[in-house]
């Protein structure tokens, strides 16, 4: 992809040309290489050079009009201008999106995290040993049916005809192993491991195997649950998974489309448990994946969402900004329409609890490891789930697989009965989270 001084020129002298006055174009390059294998040999290997660029022009009468290209090239370009600025006329007449106030602010300096890419034959070698070595962890593992090693470069920019000019790189590595096991007379279990890093020589893939492979094991003896009221122990990855079937909860553009249980006077209630704090924190020295500005140029933030059980912030475009009288918080995705979604979340607790609690000496506890069917589980509109997981059942500090539950209940009653927040946070690729402890959940076993 052209460099951001190249693309601003382009853009300017076509624009010019077009009679086009305000403008801008978001755009990113992705180039992947990701290798599957099965039993020793390779399964699939995919390279990928991706781009996509978002044109959008606003006419004299101010309507807007937005188009897609993979070219930027200087004719490539052109063509996208012209038929943004021809589509302009039919624009949106209400609530026109305008550029960010925040496009042309300042972005503290920060170096590009790039590393070269390894070759593909090291990706097959890497992955076939990782495969062999979970394979000869147990016997009971008979395959490792999911599996997935990839390296990825990440070129983002934005511009504007108002002076803006945004552009980072980065690079990450990422790898899963999911397992599935094969005894006579028990149904095949299943579990996995994921890591992420910025390069592959950085990338722990023995942790992420022994994990997988730990957690294979500990679900070989499984046992049904009766159903009843328990006190849920969720692990950081599933935690943060709820909270992601519910953004809506702080999402702006949700809430201006009436599509949320909150609304615009909900900044400042009490809403969760005390105990209860967490950002988006898309910045955070930990994300690899780390974006220092959204798609209109707004720089992103570690910004507070709930603040010991208080909503504090919504996460906002330039336009649901405006709207409600806020500032731009970072969370912009430009296209047809604008919409708005998280980055990276980071839980924690500010408040000290009444007492902590331990899985090393819980009596008849529910820990979740991994909550499933998000898609057709969780009715976000009324703030309900039911959610088949994977976990245990713990008595005096010892793990009992579950052989099959549901966990039911209410998103904001959930908020409300938090009694404990680990200390130690997890890093997992949605963000960062200690194990969360919620008293009086339903689940639904035998």
């Amino acid at each position: 992809m052209a460099n951001i001084t190249e693309l601003a020129n382009y853009a300017q002298a076509s624009a010019e040309q077009l009679g086009i006055k305000k403008f801008d174009i978001y755009g990113s390059s992705v180039d992947e290489t990701s290798v599957q294998v099965d039993t020793g040999e390779p399964k699939q290997v995919k390279a990928s050079n991706r781009s996509s660029v978002m044109v959008r022009v606003w006419n004299t009468d101010n309507t807007m009009g937005v188009t897609s290209t993979t070219d930027v090239d200087p004719k490539g370009l052109e063509l996208a201008l012209k038929t943004a600025y021809e589509a302009s006329f039919f624009g949106v007449k209400d609530n026109i999106p305008d550029f960010s106030p925040e496009a042309t602010t300042p972005i503290a300096a920060k170096t590009e995290e790039t590393a070269p890419q390894a070759p593909v034959s090291e990706l097959i070698e890497t992955l076939i040993k990782a495969e062999k070595d979970l394979l000869a962890a147990h016997s009971a593992i008979a395959s490792v049916p999911y599996n997935g090693l990839s390296q990825r470069d990440v070129n983002r920019f934005y511009l504007n005809s108002g002076g803006a000019r945004r552009n980072e790189a980065r690079s990450y590595a990422s790898v899963y192993l999911y397992t599935r096991t094969e005894q006579e007379g028990k149904k095949p279990r299943s579990a996995g491991a994921f890591r992420i890093s910025r390069s592959l020589p950085q990338l722990d893939i023995s942790s992420c195997l022994q994990e997988a492979a730990d957690k294979t094991v500990s679900h070989l003896n499984y046992e049904k649950v009766k159903t009843g009221k328990y006190r849920v122990v969720f692990s950081a990855d599933a935690f943060l998974s709820l909270l992601s079937a519910f953004s809506n909860l702080f999402n702006a553009q949700n809430i201006l489309d009436k599509q949320s249980l909150s609304t615009p006077e909900s900044l400042g209630k009490q809403i969760a448990s005390p105990l209860l704090s967490f950002y988006d924190d898309p910045l955070h020295p930990d994300n690899v994946a780390a974006e220092t500005f959204d798609g209109e140029g707004t720089p992103t933030r570690r910004l507070p969402i709930i603040t010991n059980g208080v909503l504090s912030n919504f996460i906002h475009s330039a336009g649901t900004a405006k709207r409600m009288n806020a500032q731009p918080t970072g969370h912009a995705n430009i296209g047809a329409k604008v919409s708005v979604s998280p980055h990276f979340y980071h839980v924690t607790s500010e408040t000290p609890a009444e007492r902590e609690y331990s899985l090393d000496n819980a009596e008849n506890v529910i820990f979740i490891d991994d909550l499933q069917a998000l898609h057709a589980g969780v009715k976000a509109l009324q703030g309900s789930f039911s959610l088949p997981f994977d976990g245990w059942l713990v008595s005096n500090g010892k793990l009992t697989s579950i052989e099959s539950a549901t966990v039911a209940g209410d998103i904001l009653e959930l908020f409300q009965s938090i009694i404990y927040i680990e200390k130690e946070a997890e890093l997992t690729p949605g963000g960062i989270c200690p194990r969360v402890w919620v008293d009086n959940l339903s689940i639904a076993g035998e």
